[in-house]
């Protein structure tokens, strides 16, 4: 099944967290993925995640909370930290799509504060829009909250309406341009892909038509003195010799069906066609 795009899991995120990220690359400081797991058990040490991380050594030590927290809650997925840490695309992409999906697993429902829980660190600029209670996040649906905090009159009420069509009018608009980018990019890195695969091909080519280049012409060269009279140094070449020549001969000039022999002077027109063409 194909994961969210980087769309879908910029908008989770930032619902989840009330962050501002505008890129997947930015979850590889390693404190917005402290957080969704935090807000699944409630006790990632958020005290020693430094969401505003800039400096390697400090997404290396969210990462160590991170697999610690792992290893506490026995979490069988490996954490790539050298690769998440170079805060490449792809590689978070994949991550983030795996951790949404185990955050649909487990998640409790109910409310989660995540401004409280890293003490207000990365947290949105305030705004009409933005300055009110911890939310619970649009995803848990599914999963309905307990009766106590659905009768309580001071909870709050799932996401409104106006700020999910905002997000959705946002994130639309922005589809198009992330979806023609992504498939920019992987069709350049496809393409280049190819590129080295057949510059490899050539050079093994040559480098076997050589060898049976020189194969020949030694082939033709004894064949050449076999049938040479006595004073051109003729009769040095045995008929046994001679038949295995033959054969080998035979072999260098086979084909097979479907294929054939460009004429003479045919082969230099087609290269003049190469490189005219390119």
């Amino acid at each position: 099944m194909a994961g969210e795009s980087r769309t879908e899991l910029l908008a989770w995120v930032n619902d989840l967290l009330q962050l501002n990220l505008t890129k997947v690359e930015q979850c590889g400081a390693g404190g917005v993925y402290c957080q969704i797991v935090d807000s699944i058990f409630g006790d990632v040490p958020m005290a020693r995640v430094k969401m505003g991380a800039k400096q390697e050594w400090e997404y290396l030590d969210n990462f160590k909370v991170l697999q610690a927290v792992f290893k506490k809650h026995q979490i069988d997925k490996p954490i790539l930290v050298d690769r998440l840490i170079r805060c490449k695309m792809q590689d978070n992409l994949e991550f983030l799509q795996w951790l949404k999906r185990f955050w649909e697993m487990n998640f409790p429902g109910g409310e989660y504060d995540p401004v409280g829980r890293r003490g207000g660190a990365g947290a949105r600029a305030p705004s009409a829009a933005s300055a009110r209670p911890p939310v619970a996040s649009t995803s848990t649906a599914r999963r309905p909250p307990p009766a106590a905090a659905r009768s309580a009159p001071t909870a709050r009420a799932p996401l409104g309406t106006s700020r999910a069509s905002s997000a959705s009018a946002r994130s639309s608009s922005a589809a198009g341009a992330h979806v023609d980018a992504a498939a920019l990019e992987a069709l350049t890195a496809q393409m280049n892909e190819m590129k080295l695969g057949v510059e490899g091909l050539e050079k093994e080519r040559d480098f076997y038509f050589n060898k049976l280049r020189e194969i020949e012409i030694i082939i033709g060269a004894r064949l050449e003195l076999a049938d040479a009279p006595a004073e051109e140094g003729g009769g040095t070449v045995t008929e046994e010799e001679k038949d295995t020549l033959l054969q080998m001969q035979q072999i260098l000039y086979s084909t097979e069906e479907g294929f054939e022999v460009p004429e003479e002077g045919q082969e230099g027109e087609l290269v003049n066609e190469e490189e005219e063409t390119f």
